[in-house]
């Protein structure tokens, strides 16, 4: 029996789940991943755990081994570049890195999982030593080093996000000096509500110098980076983090791929390309967003994996049976002694995507107030919803105590489209010392209506 051919480009979270539901579903296909890196497959949302040595081994942080595809029939090939793609022979240029050697390699299906390239920063000094990225199992080897080096002593991060808000936590626990600056006017502030900022901001303060609102000019020194250069002065630095945003890995796509202004791989509702039997996945794509209704950059593995695999379902019919049904955008990531998590959209996003809202912030105690202060921490939800429909657009739940697997519970009303109304009066259970009887949920759908205080 001659089997399906589907090459996969890129081995990450949506390579991944591609080939394990491939060869779980059907039973004729030949699958191959190729991969340019030389590690199969680093898990970079695990980097911080790795460099506070919460994890077995670094080889340990990983997706997967490439033996575990190969035990049920695929074919797994790390440093292995595709350069070209030529869709009117069906086939593909791979470049084996090790051997520098080009062939071409035949596919009856094709999926992209391409990924984004951390951006460096197009400023003088750039090519100075001990200025880092922190994506990828390379990298993380030199900032666990880095962690360890009684030489550095000033660490600079630039970028207030997710992944350079874990990075100076780190170093900072590390007994380095951190600066965390972004051109943002606060930490994280594309994330969360203005609400919960003020809440977060002077945990970032009381660990590390905070300079926000900044403009990077340059990086000074000599062979090593000494200073970083911005226009409010110069702020020294023996190593430098940049996560300073993405870009897609599609330059080798143009003039094949359709792209769009800014690199990403334009896909139709079926999560296929405008090449025929050519389909994208990943952090390359701009997925749909339910609650924006529209594409958007959503750059989570859980959003890849959900995209593969609807795609590997519907990957054989000539017209799928139904659109990718988009999703919600969720994360969740702990700053020191609080933790959050947040679904959807927020003030930032709605307002970039134009779409009517409004916020509501509500804090409380966890549990009713004859449970102990010590035992009853502080908690705090910001939702944003349509002013008109009351449609819950988005929300974040923020404590010391773990609360983030109620940022499930807000992904779900979001995705079925709930309103106020419907999460205001929704059943959940009750028990003193979990939560009120009212739950906490409840209660902050009740505040944005403007309800009693129980």
């Amino acid at each position: 029996m001659n089997k399906r051919k589907i090459i996969i480009i890129g081995a990450s979270h949506g390579g991944h789940e591609s080939a394990i539901e491939l060869l779980d579903k059907y039973d004729d296909v030949d699958v191959t991943i190729f991969e340019a890196g030389n590690f199969i497959s680093f898990m970079s949302c695990g980097m911080q755990l790795f460099l506070e040595n919460k994890v077995t081994t670094k080889d340990e942080v990983r997706n997967f081994k490439a033996e575990d595809i190969e035990k049920n029939g695929g074919h797994v090939y790390a440093n292995h570049q595709v350069t070209a793609i030529h869709p009117d022979k069906k086939t593909v240029t791979v470049n084996d890195l090790t051997k520098n050697e080009e062939k071409e390699v035949s596919y009856d299906k094709l999926i992209l999982s391409s990924g984004v390239t951390p951006k460096t920063l197009p400023v003088p000094g750039n090519d100075l030593e001990n200025i880092y990225l922190m994506r990828g199992r390379d990298w993380a080897t030199k900032l666990k080093k880095a962690t360890e080096d009684d030489a550095i002593k000033n660490v600079v991060v630039i970028g207030a996000g997710y992944i350079g808000t874990e990075a100076s936590e780190v170093f900072a626990k590390a007994g380095k000096h951190v600066t965390l600056m972004d051109i943002i006017d606060r930490p994280l502030g594309t994330y969360l509500n203005p609400e919960l900022l003020d809440i977060l901001e002077p945990t970032f303060k009381q660990h590390m110098d905070l300079k926000m609102g900044v403009k990077i000019t340059g990086f000074a020194g000599h062979e090593k980076v000494e200073s970083v250069e911005t226009d409010q002065g110069n702020v020294p630095a023996d190593l430098v983090i940049v996560s300073a945003g993405v870009s897609p890995n599609t330059d080798w796509l143009k003039d094949v791929v359709d792209l769009d202004q800014r690199g990403w791989i334009k896909t139709d509702p079926y999560l296929r390309t405008n090449v025929k039997d050519v389909y994208a996945i990943g952090d390359a794509i701009l997925p749909l967003s339910i609650p924006a209704g529209k594409p958007m950059p959503i750059a989570l593995a859980t959003t890849a994996r959900r995209e593969a695999q609807y795609l590997v379902d519907h990957i054989f019919e000539d017209k799928p049976s139904r659109e990718f049904k988009g999703v919600i955008g969720a994360s969740a990531l702990s700053v020191f002694d609080y933790n959050f998590a947040t679904v959807g959209l927020n003030k930032f996003s709605a307002e970039k995507c134009k779409i009517p809202h409004k916020t509501s912030f509500y804090s409380d105690s966890m549990c009713p107030a004859y449970v102990p202060e010590k035992d009853n921490p502080k908690v705090y939800v910001s939702l944003t919803f349509n002013p008109y429909t009351h449609q819950i657009l988005g929300g974040a739940v923020l404590s010391k105590y773990d609360i983030t697997a109620q940022g499930n519970v807000l992904a779900l009303a979001i995705t079925h489209k709930m309103t106020l109304e419907d999460l205001a009066e929704q059943d959940f259970f009750f028990q003193p010392e979990f939560d009120r009887q009212w739950s906490l949920l409840n209660l902050a759908a009740q505040h944005a209506l403007g309800m009693a205080r129980f």
